[in-house]
């Protein structure tokens, strides 16, 4: 039996760089990390055998320091973490705020925003949170329930796996028409590489 391994495999530098940063910041204070760092159960829990503890809600937080995920919050999110006064770490991906700053983007050019992908999904809820309205498709029968809108801007997480992101794209666009639509690649090409 041939054993082949892959050219691009496990962790992504962004996650890399925050489960680095998070144990670096560990050793000088509690630490509190909102939110799962890596989808990785054996990743979280020896970052908890380190003292780390894990949270959800910015609420709940009883350390002194906490940091925000590789996948990023919403700045609603951020003002929440802000007014309690903790000392806060942003691990959040360079390439993750890139998808931010093209959301807001298609926004201010005045298209209507559609982001591909789970709507309960971390980085989802980080590039909604703060829209007024939008609309997140994963299915064909999402992109069916659509209503009509002049322009419609689409974009995704970083890890969405981008055949789907590009077939939902066409689904909108074959059956929008007359609407102008606007695509904005911004699945992160190590996700790319390790779909590949």
């Amino acid at each position: 039996m041939k054993i082949i391994r892959a050219e691009h495999l496990g962790m992504c530098f962004g996650v890399r760089d925050a489960i680095e940063l998070a144990l670096k910041q560990a050793e000088a204070q509690p630490l509190t990390i909102l939110g799962e760092l890596v989808h990785n159960e054996t990743v979280l829990a020896s970052l908890q055998e380190r003292g780390i503890r894990l949270e959800h809600d910015p609420a709940t937080v009883t350390t002194p320091a906490v940091m925000i995920t590789a996948h990023g919050v919403s700045e609603r999110m951020m003002k929440r973490v802000r007014g309690r006064g903790l000392n806060i770490t942003e691990a959040t991906c360079p390439l993750v705020h890139f998808a931010h700053r093209a959301v807001s983007k298609l926004v201010e050019e005045g298209y209507h925003p559609v982001i591909v992908g789970k709507r309960d999904h971390v980085e989802v809820r980080g590039l909604t949170e703060d829209l007024k309205e939008f609309d997140v498709v994963l299915t064909e029968a999402d992109v069916s329930s659509l209503g009509e809108r002049p322009r419609f801007g689409i974009a995704a997480p970083t890890t969405q796996p981008i055949e789907r992101v590009r077939l939902l794209v066409n689904l909108v666009r074959a059956r929008f028409r007359r609407s102008e639509v606007r695509f904005l690649d911004t699945v992160c090409q190590p996700t790319k590489q390790r779909q590949a």
